[in-house]
């Protein structure tokens, strides 16, 4: 099957980035991939001695208190409800990219605190 790249890019140059991350979601969820770097890989580069100056927060589970669960993803990502129940449905999901070690703590707490399991990478 040929198909025109330039065409393609020209579309991407088009699109919304709420319509870039539904395609982003959709390829990942067609192929089995995932468009996140590698971070093993990211470690194993920057050596094990050198901190971290930026976390990802990853909802890993939502817990019996989904409800309260979204509540707390609308309160720290300002997401409406809809894309904050998305997050919490289709877990693992990324929550927050590229933030503080402090940061990152205070929300794995809230997410913590109604039942969800979260991941610092």
């Amino acid at each position: 099957m040929a198909f025109d790249k330039d065409n393609i890019i020209d579309q991407l140059k088009d699109a919304s980035i709420t319509d870039l991350n539904d395609l982003v979601k959709s390829i990942e969820d067609e192929f089995g991939v995932s468009a996140a770097a590698p971070v093993a890989a990211a470690g194993a580069a920057g050596g094990d001695d050198a901190k971290k100056d930026s976390y990802d927060v990853e909802l890993t589970e939502s817990g019996d208190q989904k409800v309260k669960a979204i509540k707390a993803v609308r309160e720290i990502t300002g997401l409406g409800l809809k894309d904050a129940k998305g997050l919490v449905d289709k877990v693992p999901s990324t929550i927050k990219e590229g933030v503080s070690e402090d940061e990152a703590n205070k929300i794995k707490e809230t997410l913590e605190a109604v039942g969800g399991v979260v991941t610092l990478k």
